[in-house]
């Protein structure tokens, strides 16, 4: 259901928000930060934190977050999060391209109990924007999925892959 709602607000808001092409107001405009906010600079002096990717496997492959777990978003089974962290205190992030699809998977483990979930403000892209490595299956790459050419336009670093 959020999907779709995201999916309805995406259309009516992407003129304004692409010609803007700005991380901060798209957030602004898409989330209503039920999951509180990490940003780059904490996320790196953080030590001991779980990070969960959100995005598609393919996007996962191209490039994610050095120690990433993929967890998708369309297939993300809270049964396997918990198989996987057993304690529900343990710092959580998740991520996505800029933060939109990690915001609903960060309320799916708030639902399930986890107590220490934050979301990475602005994603892998605000990330790779800042000049942080990001890896894909076997090495760091310059390489990063952009999702798709509109919401690429948020990338500005990097090697942009669709």
């Amino acid at each position: 259901m959020r999907f779709l709602i995201f999916f309805i607000l995406f259309l009516v808001f992407a003129a304004l928000v692409f010609g803007q092409k700005k991380i901060d107001k798209t957030l602004k405009l898409l989330n209503n930060e039920s999951v509180p906010y990490i940003n780059v600079d904490e996320l790196k002096s953080s030590e001991n934190i779980i990070l969960l990717d959100t995005r598609k496997k393919v996007e996962f492959t191209v490039s994610h977050l050095k120690n990433a777990i993929w967890v998708g978003y369309e297939d993300f089974e809270e049964e396997k999060i918990r198989s996987q962290i057993e304690d529900k205190n343990t710092p959580i992030v998740v991520y996505c391209s800029i933060g939109v699809r990690s915001e609903d998977i960060g309320e799916k483990l708030q639902k399930a109990g986890y107590t220490n979930v934050k979301n990475l403000y602005g994603g892998i892209f605000k990330w790779k924007n800042q000049g942080n490595s990001v890896y894909n299956t076997t090495a760091e790459t310059d390489s990063v999925h952009a999702y798709n050419k509109i919401w690429g336009k948020l990338l500005e670093k990097g090697v942009k892959v669709y």
